[in-house]
């Protein structure tokens, strides 16, 4: 430690956990950091940002602004996806002291002749240590602070802060302190920030009462591509174990001709790198990438660490399951349910590092046919360390590998899958109905720690959840909260085609198990059937790909509405003319109206200013004067609104007369 430096850096942010995480961000974002830097005494003080990506060995620096109360900020554009690296330096600068100094003693009217001299020998100094062009500069400005001629020229030139610039980039940093720490930022592409999901089950694709098959998936490209998503998720695709097979509605025992459960992967055609008979062949499942891709489609492929009865590493890999006493194998149980077509795997197992190679080829397979999403089942019942391990794994395959985490458990778990690198996350949306529920849920999200590593993904439902406020709300229900989801997220998804038929009927009363549940028997579908949403689902889509506004999650601002059942938000954007206000309709049942406050300032509108209000959804154009107006929102016919302002773009002035 060099005794004279003086130099205190502090409170350095982001950073996640003492800078144990990476903070999480995607390409072309600006990464924004702040810290308190400062010293002893009243000398000023400069702050570098310094920051490269992960193989660069050039630290590259960005100039600090001080804000106020020692607290300075800095910032550069992150590249391509990769990691990157970031640290920060400060020192007090003698030169800039200076020049501060004698601009006040000028301005007071002082002699300053001894305060050029003092300046002149501080950039001689320099010069004995800057390169040579500027070393040549230097010395000129040298001899014209020295000469005794024309002080208000030399005070001029002292003061000019190309000087300073030039002694603080060669020579001012002898007694610098460095931050202790060098951060890590986890730079991904924009669709681990921006995309839009659908689930769906290939097997129930099949027409005249067969099996669907990968190749009616590739048949139903054109349709997911009409409605705007642009991630398809599948359900796992390998081989089904017959032995403890589930039947319909989870019955213990199967019937005749009941397909099982996907998750319960295994059996004597294969494992974990095999594709179910039914569904086709491996070479099906690469044209499906491929066509999927030529539609701007990702095809998210489901990632089950668990095994049937029937998986063929039971008898290879003994060693990596439970075996009971008597000399069964342990199959999964959340007591008092039993799930007795699922074994969990041993992570305690001794052989963990020959497990651990295992599943990193899983993944590994699927990423050579193509895949680069994944929706990984119930990662918190799996170690940490583990995840980690293979995420960075996955990640120095490709820097394209999105992972999201289906962790539906408690709020530290799920943060720490998303410390750990995966890059979205399942969320609690679905059960947060109410406007001051919402709000705070938001709120944590959005304006938190958690906002810098964790990506959330709202999916109103899924095949495990339906939840009471679709089962009792009919089709308004499904409506509101695919306004929310598509809205207050970047990030969403829907399992269909139940959630655009509006499907809400219950396994029982209390249960959030869809009733005929699609996942332990196939079902047939009219995608186009009565009371659809189909049109809404293709609105939104098309109005998320429209505005950047609706691409992010964290830039959401909620907005005074006096009806508690009218939540009412703004959603900014770089530009102002890009921001969107939206409003929604809580209550399935009723129609509301809500006086809503507007920031006009927020979208550039002047003070008495007209504007034209464009509302996306239903397409009704209005002209609204003032920061208050009233709305009208009937649950049955269109829920929500997402309101674009704009100001008028042309006045009288514009035009020319001719008489």
């Amino acid at each position: 430690m060099e005794g004279r430096a003086r130099i205190a850096i502090e409170a350095v942010h982001p950073q996640i956990d003492c800078g144990r995480f990476a903070v999480q961000r995607v390409a072309g974002d600006e990464m924004v950091v702040q810290a308190d830097v400062f010293s002893d005494g009243h000398d000023e003080v400069v702050a570098l940002l310094l920051y490269r990506r992960t193989g660069e060995e050039k630290w590259q620096e960005s100039e600090m602004r001080r804000l106020d109360n020692d607290r300075w900020e800095g910032s550069f554009v992150l590249g391509e996806p990769g990691f990157y690296h970031y640290t920060l330096m400060g020192w007090v600068d003698h030169f800039r002291t200076w020049q501060r100094d004698l601009q006040k003693r000028f301005e007071a009217g002082q002699d300053v002749a001894v305060d050029l001299q003092i300046g002149a020998k501080i950039l001689e100094q320099a010069a004995v240590e800057a390169n040579d062009a500027d070393a040549a500069r230097l010395r000129e400005a040298v001899a014209a602070l020295s000469a005794e001629t024309d002080q208000e020229g030399a005070v001029a030139l002292g003061l000019d802060p190309r000087l300073s610039a030039m002694v603080s980039t060669c020579c001012a940093r002898g007694l610098a302190t460095r931050y202790h720490k060098e951060l890590v930022v986890r730079v991904d592409r924009k669709k681990a920030l921006f995309s839009s999901w659908y689930e769906l089950f290939p097997r129930s694709l099949g027409e005249g009462g067969r099996h669907g098959t990968l190749r009616d998936c590739i048949a139903l490209l054109p349709d997911i591509a009409e409605l705007g998503f642009d991630v398809l998720y599948l359900p796992p695709i390998h081989p089904i174990g017959s032995s403890k097979r589930k039947g319909k509605a989870n019955a213990v025992e199967a019937q005749p001709g009941d397909p099982g459960s996907p998750w319960a992967i295994g059996s004597g055609e294969g494992g974990h790198k095999a594709v179910h008979p039914e569904l086709g062949t491996l070479d099906d499942f690469r044209d499906l990438v491929r066509e999927a891709g030529t539609k701007g489609i990702e095809i998210a492929l489901d990632l089950a660490f668990q095994c049937s009865p029937d998986h063929p590493y039971l008898k290879e890999h003994p060693e990596w399951f439970k075996w009971r006493p008597d000399g069964t194998v342990q199959y999964a149980e959340n007591p008092p349910k039993k799930y007795q077509d699922i074994v969990p795997i041993n992570f305690e197992t001794q052989r963990w590092e020959e497990l651990w190679e295992e599943l990193k080829s899983i993944v590994f397979f699927w990423m050579d046919q193509g895949v680069r999403i994944f929706r990984v089942d119930n990662p918190h019942t799996k170690p940490f360390p583990m995840w980690e391990w293979l995420i960075d794994k996955a990640k120095e395959k490709s820097q394209d590998v999105i992972l999201l985490a289906e962790a539906f458990t408690r709020p530290k778990i799920m943060a720490r899958l998303a410390k750990l690198g995966f890059t979205q996350s399942y969320s609690y949306f679905s059960w947060r109905n109410s406007k001051g529920e919402l709000m705070e849920y938001l709120t944590e999200l959005t304006r938190g720690d958690t906002s810098e590593f964790m990506r959330p993904n709202f999916w109103p439902n899924t095949p495990d959840i339906l939840t009471e406020y679709l089962q009792y709300g009919g089709r308004p229900a499904f409506m509101i909260r695919l306004v929310l989801a598509a809205t207050l997220s970047s990030s969403y998804g829907i399992y269909g085609p139940v959630y655009e038929l509006c499907v809400g009927k219950a396994e029982k009363p209390g249960s959030e198990e869809y009733q005929d549940a699609e996942k332990y028997e196939i079902r047939r579908w009219d995608r186009k059937g009565a009371g659809n949403i189909r049109e809404l689902i293709i609105a939104l889509n098309r109005i998320r790909r429209d505005h950047d506004a609706l691409q992010q999650t964290n830039n959401i601002t909620f907005l005074p509405s006096d009806d508690d059942s009218v939540i009412f938000y703004a959603k900014t954007a770089k530009q102002k003319k890009g921001a969107l206000l939206v409003a929604v309709n809580l209550d399935p049942f009723r129609v509301r109206t809500a006086r809503l406050t507007l920031p006009l300032a927020l979208f550039g509108v002047l003070p008495g200013q007209s504007y034209l209000l464009h509302d996306l959804i239903g397409g009704d154009h209005s002209i609204w004067q003032g920061e208050t107006t009233t709305v009208r929102l009937d649950p049955q016919v269109n829920p929500g609104c997402i309101y674009r302002i704009s100001t008028w773009q042309r006045r009288e002035s514009d035009f020319d007369y001719y008489f």
